[in-house]
């Protein structure tokens, strides 16, 4: 990655760590989104030219994007903030390695990047809840938390024992014992002012909402279909592009004895000039992808 890039990650990221994730949001959601021909530009710029001030307008255009796939990663119990900033690591590295002349736009480029960094933070940072999820795990909790009392770290003939006696195998009186070795946590702890800090298990839980990061994805590729799709209908006959929005585009599907009936054809003419007009929209979707 660009050292020089790294060093001025202050400066891109609207100075630095992230106070309060509210505010930040305001006001990255005023910086204006690039044109494909804007990004296209920059990119180019700076990998040919190593121009950092290309690489920021770059960075800054997206920074939206990071906030809308970091929100997704706040069930783990971590603080929105540290999750942006990741994210925006993510995207500068995005932003290195960008590849101008493929085509895509940088945000289906960058949103693996920016993932990859969130999931690796995360990865480090979130502690584990679940305690005990079977019953022979829920005895080994209990007996277990019973025993620590007058005991210190078990010694392998200890952990042998106490598997043998509650039918559990060694790796999980290890793995318990490393969870009650942790801090007890509250599971729902009263409010407090610094909201960035209070995050408790209840908040911990994984959301059933949709992957932000596919989200962003998948809009920006229906963005590019449909504008690609606009341009090779005009490049078809009136009466090929009006059968084909009868046919497929309408609410309700036109049948094709209804559009013989207007055309003044048979049938089966009609379902000729349909084929070949998605023929024709397939290699130029094809050509401009």
């Amino acid at each position: 990655m660009n050292t020089a890039l790294v060093a001025n990650h202050r400066d891109l990221v609207l100075a630095g760590p992230i106070g309060s994730a509210d505010a930040y949001v305001q006001r990255i959601s005023a910086l204006p989104l690039l044109s494909k021909e804007e990004e296209q530009r920059l990119a180019h710029q700076f990998r040919d030219d190593g121009d950092l001030d290309a690489a920021r307008a770059l960075v800054m255009s997206q920074l939206r994007f990071v906030v809308h796939i970091a929100r997704s990663y706040s069930g783990y119990g971590l603080p929105l903030g540290d999750l942006i900033q990741e994210g925006n690591v993510g995207l500068m590295k995005a932003v290195k390695k960008f590849n101008p002349e493929v085509g895509v736009r940088l945000v289906s480029f960058a949103v693996h990047w920016i993932r990859a960094e969130i999931h690796e933070f995360v990865l480090k940072n979130w502690r584990q809840v679940k305690i005990a999820t079977t019953k022979a795990q829920r005895k080994l909790f209990f007996n277990l938390r019973k025993a620590k009392k007058n005991l210190g770290w078990l010694s392998h003939a200890e952990t042998e024992a106490i598997a043998n006696d509650l039918g559990v195998s060694p790796a999980e009186v290890t793995e318990m014992e490393k969870r009650l070795s942790g801090q007890d946590l509250t599971f729902d702890p009263a409010p407090s002012a610094d909201e960035e800090s209070n995050y408790s298990p209840s908040q911990y839980l994984s959301s059933d909402e949709p992957d932000p990061a596919h989200v962003v994805e998948e809009a920006d590729w229906q963005e590019q279909a449909s504008s690609h799709l606009q341009l090779a209908m005009k490049e078809l006959d009136q009466r090929s592009r009006e059968i084909l929005q009868d046919r497929w585009l309408a609410e309700k599907k036109t049948t094709l004895q209804v559009l013989a009936d207007r055309y003044q054809v048979s049938a089966e003419r009609i379902r000729q000039i349909e084929q070949n007009a998605i023929k024709t929209l397939q290699s130029h979707l094809v050509t401009a992808t």
